[in-house]
């Protein structure tokens, strides 16, 4: 007897979490890399993470999986390749220029997309407190973004780029290490040429900051590997309704970083945003565990699929 559907989402949720609760952290990660620019540390990103799924691929003996991948299949690749290298640099830009509360109100409205982008691409169904908890959480950004008082770049390139990421993860045929390692395969030629630049004009900080600031650029690569597979496992397991509603855990501790740790500023008006999600996030998480308590359990008996 073994679980079917339901073990698969239970798996995705974990993932998921796993995933976000990491990505809350960065800002304390990566406020540790300066003095290296942020282009800098995207392209040591890119390059240990890659060596890293190497690794890991050669382990577990599938490194031919790469081999025979379709025009269409790279395509998909290079896309996702181009879209995590945005979120990437743009979030390592934030962090490093003190703005943390705008990357994590990028990370707010992000679920938002990832919510359009389920309906419009994967048709997925949304029932009414789910629909109630996304107009609170609207509600909320759009406090927020008013309260900035300015258009925030960089949390709408956060939220777009990473949604779109979202949906590639979705539909490229891969497992998550493939799909990882691929993506790395197409954008380290770029970040090596980039380090390559840095080390021939004596401007990059690799060498010359000490053997502690290296072996936290090399480990980049581990901090950036571990959530994407967990998302990607994620991504292929679970609507991206639900992905979109537990992406909140993210700018939820980045936003707590920025207020707590480095002190940003914080009015009333962003603390009634604040509390406008976590509203959402209960109403959409009640619902979530009314409707599996009551959904049948479909399990495998003797090979013939049955409810229970």
């Amino acid at each position: 007897m073994s679980v079917v559907d339901r073990t698969s989402n239970n798996i995705g949720v974990l993932c998921g979490i796993g995933a976000y609760l990491a990505w809350g952290m960065f800002p304390a990660f990566f406020g540790l890399l300066a003095p290296a620019g942020a282009i800098e540390i995207l392209a040591h990103r890119v390059l240990w993470t890659l060596l890293l799924m190497l690794l890991l691929l050669a382990v577990l003996g599938k490194l031919g999986t790469l081999r025979g991948l379709g025009l269409r299949t790279w395509a998909l690749v290079a896309t996702a390749s181009a879209a995590i290298a945005v979120n990437w640099g743009t979030y390592i830009y934030g962090v490093m220029s003190g703005r943390v509360v705008e990357t994590a109100l990028g990370y707010f409205i992000n679920p938002l997309v990832s919510v359009l982008f389920g309906v419009l691409f994967f048709r997925e169904r949304l029932y009414r407190a789910q629909i109630a908890a996304l107009l609170l959480a609207t509600i909320a950004v759009v406090v927020i973004t008013v309260d900035y008082g300015r258009p925030p770049i960089i949390a709408l390139t956060l939220a777009l780029s990473f949604a779109l990421y979202g949906v590639i993860k979705k539909i490229v045929p891969l497992d998550p290490r493939t799909s990882l390692t691929g993506e790395g395969v197409v954008a380290v030629p770029f970040a090596l040429g980039y380090l390559l630049f840095l080390a021939g004009t004596g401007t990059g900080t690799f060498l010359g900051e000490g053997p502690g600031h290296a072996f936290l650029l090399v480990s980049a690569g581990l901090v950036t590997a571990v959530p994407l597979l967990l998302f990607g496992a994620a991504a292929q397991r679970v609507p991206l309704a639900t992905l979109g509603m537990l992406q909140y855990l993210t700018p939820s501790l980045q936003m707590a970083w920025g207020v707590l740790v480095l002190h940003e500023a914080m009015p009333a008006s962003r603390w009634i945003g604040f509390s406008l999600i976590w509203l959402a996030l209960v109403i959409y998480s009640a619902d979530a565990l009314r409707r599996a308590r009551r959904a049948p359990r479909r399990v495998i008996v003797d090979d013939v699929d049955v409810d229970r």
